[in-house]
Parts: C-alpha cells; structure tokens; sequence
C-alpha cells in the first residue's frame, strides 16, 4: 500500500458527528434486502459509495420533510462518508456510479428500491424517520464488516473502518433518541451482540 495514497485520503477523514435526534417508536416490521452479496475490491468500493449515498439522500428527504436539522447534520456527515469512498475510486482510475448523480438516483436498482421504500416509511411520521435512520445504520455497519472481512488491501480497510465508526456513531444517537420516546431498536442485521457493544451494553 502506497503511504501517499492513506495521505490522500486522510484529507477526507469522518469530521465528527454531534447529533440531537426527535421521536420515533418502534412499530414496523420492516424486513429489507440485503443486496451486498460476496464481492471485494472494485465492486465492494462501487457498492459503498452508493450505500453512501443512499444514507445521504434519505436523510436530505427526511429532512425536507420534517424540517429536523439532525437529518440535515447526518447528511453532511454521510457526504463526508461518499467523499472518502470516491477519494479511492478516483485514486485507483475506478467509475464513479454516484459522480454528478441526482439526489434518489442510484446505479444500483436494489438500492433505488431501498430508497423508495424507506424515504416512503420514514415520511409517516417523525418517529419513523429515526427508525429509518437506526435501520440505514445497521444495514452499513453490516455491510462494512463484511467487505472488511473480505479485503487485505490497507487502503480498502482504512476507509472501511472509518466509514464503519461513523456509522456506529450514528446508531448511537439514533437509539438513544429511540429511547427518549420509549422505544428500543432491535438489530435487523448485525449481530444483537454487536449492536450491545456498540452501544457499550
């Protein structure tokens, strides 16, 4: 691994993440697609940029919708996240599928369909938008553990454990605000051991 390439990235690193949610309770037994399948490298590097943007693009519809400046925070972050994926692709000479690529539009029609069907519940009510926001976290922690799994390359772990300890800080403040309105958020894809950890339980 090439030291100047971590450099370049490192000038994309996760800011942090300050986040004051609202309400949500736990209602929908919201059972979603797991797209990511077994690929590494380029596709694993593709897919996230994507996933990256797919949590940005909720949360700016989500915030549109309800006017909550916690949606509008977590999107700059999420941008953050996008710009240290495409660092890489753009590093490595890799197609960018999320370059000058409109807010809800996505490559990958999986993830299109995501879009639609959490932009459509977390628009219900307030509360649900911080389930969505919970569900998004979940579904990139898991994600990032498995192309972390999958890889060797330093740069690909670099960004991938960044990316994942934003994402943790995220799941964070979305079940603490969960908790504030009576409800608790039950893992959908990791682990409910890892979900524990990550909220130091």
């Amino acid at each position: 691994m090439h030291k100047t390439l971590i450099v370049t990235l490192i000038l994309f690193v996760l800011g942090s993440f300050a986040l004051v949610a609202q309400p949500l309770e736990e209602q929908q037994n919201v059972v979603m697609e797991e797209t990511m399948g077994t690929t590494h490298g380029e596709d694993g590097l593709t897919y996230m940029r994507e996933e990256e943007k797919l949590a940005r693009d909720v949360y700016l519809a989500l915030y549109e919708t309800w006017g909550i400046r916690t949606f509008l925070n977590i999107a700059k972050a999420e941008q953050q996240h996008m710009d240290t994926v495409g660092a890489l692709l753009d590093a490595r000479g890799l197609e960018d599928p999320a370059k000058d690529a409109q807010v809800g539009v996505f490559q990958n029609a999986e993830l299109a369909k995501l879009y639609d069907e959490l932009v459509t519940l977390g628009s219900k009510s307030a509360a649900d938008a911080f389930l969505v926001g919970a569900i998004i976290e979940d579904l990139d922690i898991y994600d990032l553990n498995e192309y972390l799994a999958q890889t060797e390359d330093e740069a690909e772990i670099w960004v991938y454990t960044n990316l994942k300890r934003g994402s943790e800080n995220h799941m964070r403040s979305f079940v603490r605000q969960l908790e504030r309105y009576g409800s608790t958020y039950e893992a959908r894809y990791i682990s409910s051991e890892e979900l524990a950890s990550i909220l130091g339980r």
